[in-house]
């Protein structure tokens, strides 16, 4: 074995050394490699090994010099080595050693650029891994070309192209009035939740438009309505307006004023085509109604032992006929209709009295008609559609206006914010003949925006004026 060669400096990266070290503390350089120091220097001399620079200034100068001893260093003078991330070895996902790239292998200070990080590969079989014929792992993954992204970026929304007009008969929010309503029940373009079909319900006919709604205050619409026409004997048009309050304090009053609502439109159109009279058809479609609602009574007998102390569904109702120039009205509880004159010169009338114990109180000459409304017990009603009423009184009454004009008909949720004639009035827009869907929204939001304490439900029927027969039967 060739003797070691003493240096006082590693030739690589000029790191003082001791005597005795085999590698670089620094950078690793392998000592050994160092070929001996020539007994006469490249330019003749002779001398002990030194430094490159010390030989080339020997060089020039012309003469020989010692090569200097490295003086004594204290180890904690010596920086930590620095190791680039190539000079280290790295492991796969399952233990085994990495392959060595080509261009760096056994090269320990040969620098390479980086390299795009990589998905991970797949972890090798314990019982593959390190064989023979295992497959290697590839030097580089390739790296899609610019542009190629698999996800696009998203849409700019200020400059994206507005969605297109949905199809005839597409639900639409009720808050934004352009979003379209998912199968949740939400609006896909505000998220606003949609009320239930009960909630908000209008419905438009070419003579006649309804409006109801829950309000503010009530989890539930117990309101309910149905508008329709149909045609006399003679081939004119008979409008039909049919409205039903339920009574909250009674079992299930959304279903009653659901099906008084429905049996008497359709006795109204069974019977006046027929030729009854409309205030006659009135009368027995308020009795049909009433029928109607008695019918939710008659429960199973298990449904009594669960809720004994429930009572029967029951409600209110008020209706109007407009045909040939008559104005018919029919009503069973505080439900009211009005008349109200297109050119406001003529007086607008109430045309029900409600039963009511402030309309009682009223009647029988106790109390004014402020000091009665202003009782807590104004409201509680003295008749209505059920099971467990009074005897059954319908009302009914027939009018021949000498001027065009509107019948509005409605539940107490609308008339509690606009019961006097003159408010009521004021209340319903000038050209509520020409648009009665439009007029009903406006009195629905009229008492909503008064509070909403109650459900609201408007019927608008317009009324044309017919000459002959002015005055009232």
């Amino acid at each position: 074995m060739s003797q070691m060669p003493q240096l006082s400096a590693c030739p690589s990266c000029e790191e003082p050394l001791e005597s005795g070290d085999l590698y670089c503390g620094a950078c690793g350089f392998d000592l050994s490699a160092v070929p001996p120091r020539p007994d006469v220097s490249p330019n003749g001399s002779t001398g002990s090994a030194g430094s490159a620079g010390s030989v080339r200034a020997a060089a020039v100068a012309g003469e020989s010099d010692e090569w200097p001893v490295a003086p004594e260093v204290d180890s904690s003078d010596i920086p930590v080595p620095t190791h680039l991330p190539t000079d280290l070895a790295g492991t796969d996902s399952a233990g085994g050693e990495l392959p060595e790239r080509p261009d760096t292998a056994g090269s320990p200070d040969a620098t390479a650029a980086p390299v795009a990080p990589a998905a991970p590969a797949a972890p090798v079989a314990p019982d593959t891994a390190g064989s023979p014929d295992a497959g290697e792992q590839p030097d580089e993954y390739p790296l899609p070309a610019p542009g190629t992204s698999a996800a696009a970026p998203a849409a700019d929304p200020r400059t994206a192209a507005p969605d297109p007009t949905p199809p005839a008969g597409t639900k639409l929010c009720v808050a934004c009035r352009s979003g379209r309503v998912d199968p949740d029940g939400y609006c896909e373009n505000c998220g606003h939740a949609q009320p239930r079909e009960r909630d908000h319900m209008e419905q438009e006919l070419d003579t006649v438009a309804a409006v109801s709604d829950r309000g503010l205050r009530h989890h539930r619409n117990e309101d309910a309505f149905a508008i329709s026409t149909a045609a006399l004997p003679d081939g004119s048009p008979a409008v039909v307006a049919i409205v039903c309050d339920g009574v909250s304090s009674a079992t299930r009053p959304d279903e009653a004023s659901l099906a008084a609502s429905r049996a008497a439109n359709e006795t109204l159109l069974d019977s006046l085509p027929r030729g009854t009279h409309p205030q006659q058809a009135m009368h027995e479609a308020i009795l049909a109604a009433a029928d109607a609602v008695n019918a939710l009574a008659a429960e199973p007998a298990s449904a009594r032992e669960h809720s004994p102390h429930q009572n029967a569904p029951a409600c209110t109702l008020v209706g109007s006929v407009v045909a040939g120039g008559l104005l018919v009205v029919g009503w069973v509880g505080d439900s009211r209709a009005y008349w109200v004159p297109d050119d406001r010169e003529g007086p607008t009338v109430r045309l029900t009295e409600d039963d009511s114990w402030a309309a009682q109180m009223v009647a029988a000459g106790l109390m004014n008609e402020a000091e009665a409304y202003a009782d807590e017990r104004a409201h509680a009603i003295t008749g209505w559609l059920g099971a467990d009423a009074y005897e059954l009184e319908p009302h009914t009454a027939s009018f021949k206006p000498d001027r065009a004009g509107v019948v509005v008909v409605c539940t107490d949720g609308l008339w509690n914010y606009a019961e006097a004639v003159e408010e009521m009035a004021d209340a319903v827009p000038a050209d509520a003949a020409d648009r009665p869907l439009h007029s009903a929204q406006v009195l629905v939001g009229h008492a909503l925006d008064g509070g909403g304490h109650d459900n609201v439900t408007v019927a608008v029927v317009p009324f044309p004026f017919v000459p002959q027969g002015a005055g009232s039967a």
